[in-house]
């Protein structure tokens, strides 16, 4: 069992360092330097990744923002200005996701790039990104599971639990090691994308499952599903499609 431990700030003289988004603005930055990386071996401009990124971060907060009113929606309705207080927390991955998507695809076409191909490069790094910032929600415990006698369960205050926020982590960093492998191989264009989709849905869907239905952090569910789980289906149906489209044709 791993026991429990909370960082949620480090302190640097009078300047207060809150971890969590210490480790997300990390991971944002390595994943985007990654992205650029892989331009430049593909033979694309690197600028245009970094731009990418500025919009993409940029529409990913605030689609996280409002996705986020999706699982608490008794909160804003009750306070529709704790939308804004942001300091408070409450961001959701999924609805980064599709900000990331509606902004990147409106930028790529400004700048008249091939979009499937810069889409897929800028998505090589996502996985890295995701893996360095989970690492802040293990460390602040801000999404806590069912109770466990798994081996790799948190000693919460309340009992043995699973961590997403670890598992999810860790889910990040294996898929960055087999975009690393994929690339050694070749990997056509459009490949990152379809496994990003197809991996990452298929995991969160089921992990969903291990999330606390008890205690002070519980996720409101929709017919027995989380929000986020409905967002998995649908990446599982958009890399399936894409798959389809994209990767069954032949050279």
């Amino acid at each position: 069992m791993i026991p429990y431990f909370n960082v949620t700030t480090i302190a640097l003289g009078p300047i207060t360092i809150q971890v969590w988004g210490l480790m997300v603005a990390l991971g944002m930055l390595v994943g985007a330097w990654a992205a650029a990386k892989m331009a430049k071996h593909r033979g694309q401009d690197e600028k245009i990744i970094w731009d990418l990124s500025v919009w993409v971060i940029i529409a990913a907060m605030i689609g996280a923002r409002i996705i986020h009113v999706v699982y608490e929606p008794a909160t804003y309705l009750a306070d529709p200005m704790e939308f804004f207080r942001v300091w408070h927390g409450g961001f959701s991955v999924m609805g980064g996701f599709l900000g990331a998507l509606i902004a990147g695809v409106w930028f790529l076409r400004r700048k008249h790039v091939d979009v499937w191909a810069y889409s897929d490069t800028a998505l090589f790094g996502l996985p890295l990104g995701l893996f360095i910032g989970r690492i802040g929600c293990f460390l602040i415990h801000d999404h806590p599971g069912t109770l466990t006698d798994f081996v790799g369960g948190v000693q919460f205050p309340d009992g043995t639990r699973h961590d997403h926020g670890l598992y999810l982590s860790i889910n990040g960093l294996l898929l960055f090691l087999t975009f690393l492998l994929l690339a050694r191989r070749g990997a056509r264009t459009g490949t990152y994308a379809v496994v990003f989709l197809l991996w990452y849905g298929t995991i969160r869907f089921f992990l969903d499952f291990l999330r606390a239905t008890d205690g002070a952090i519980v996720d409101t569910r929709y017919l027995g599903l989380t929000p986020a789980q409905y967002f998995s289906l649908m990446m599982v149906a958009g890399g399936a499609w894409l798959f389809h489209k994209k990767l069954s044709r032949k050279h």
